[in-house]
């Protein structure tokens, strides 16, 4: 069984197993990588571990990336910028109905990858042509979902913390309105969506938490016992561990989980003491 590395290659951040060929390589490093495309640069995410035979073929890593490796990196990123602006003026002249979300190159400059969204199928084949005449390299055109989109450019989120899917998430779940729903959060899709315009990441992966917590708490318009009496649920705030009740004379208060028990609990706990 052979033993790999996963790194992370490109602004998409996908992450691909690698053949560390006996090179000494922990989580974090840098590090140049043979690939189909060429030489690419890209950053260790997982440790060494051992799996089953693959069906791709696995590339090894060539080397730790050196200081003059990094300068190459950088030079790169400045050619990338040129390259975007002419990718821009080229797909503006050919009128072609698609956004440009950014472009990157390999490390040797083999090859360039511009990355797109576009609602439908975009014939670029005279883009290519024209695109490899000026900048002299293989060009690969990669169509992404608003979601990769957003992934690639980063951001930050309503909470004004950077997006999920820019930091740490490494890939994307299924994210559905009932999870909304079992959150109790506004359905209004400006208050629950993402700046990608779908609905948040978060919805998803915070999703088990809120349904296990939400069996230790009463259901909204249930009855319940408190020391002041009984009461219905008006309301539950898993995360503060609260809960709004509301008495029969109108008056509601917010209580916290240990201060209520369902209806009738503290009757029979006063009849037992009784008998005892």
């Amino acid at each position: 069984m052979p033993i790999v590395v996963g790194v992370q290659i490109r602004r998409t951040k996908d992450v691909f197993d690698f053949l560390p060929e006996g090179i000494d390589l922990t989580i974090g490093d840098r590090c140049l990588l043979e690939t189909d495309n060429g030489m690419e640069a890209g950053e260790v995410v997982s440790p060494e571990r051992m799996i089953e035979h693959s069906k791709k073929k696995l590339h090894r890593v060539i080397k730790k990336m050196e200081p003059d490796d990094c300068e190459v990196v950088k030079k790169n990123a400045r050619k990338e910028k040129e390259a975007f602006q002419k990718v821009m003026q080229k797909v503006e002249e050919h009128e072609l109905k698609m956004k440009l979300t950014c472009v990157d190159y390999t490390f040797d400059c083999n090859k360039l990858f511009v990355y797109y969204t576009a609602e439908g199928r975009v014939d670029f084949r005279e883009l290519i042509k024209d695109l490899g005449y000026l900048l002299k390299t293989r060009i690969q055109m990669v169509q992404i979902g608003v979601r990769d989109e957003a992934k690639i450019l980063g951001g930050f989120g309503p909470c004004g913390l950077p997006i999920c899917c820019g930091s740490f998430l490494k890939s994307f779940r299924p994210v559905s309105i009932d999870m909304a729903k079992e959150q109790e959060l506004s359905l209004n899709p400006a208050k629950i969506s993402g700046i990608c315009g779908r609905l948040m990441c978060c919805l998803a992966y915070e999703n088990d938490f809120y349904r296990e917590s939400r069996k230790d708490f009463p259901k909204v318009n249930s009855k319940v016992t408190t020391e002041s009496g009984i009461g219905v649920v008006k309301a539950v705030n898993i995360l503060r561990g609260e809960i709004t009740v509301e008495y029969g004379d109108g008056i509601s208060k917010k209580l916290s989980r240990k201060e209520v028990s369902p209806a009738g609990f503290f009757e029979k706990f006063k009849f037992r003491k009784s008998e005892g």
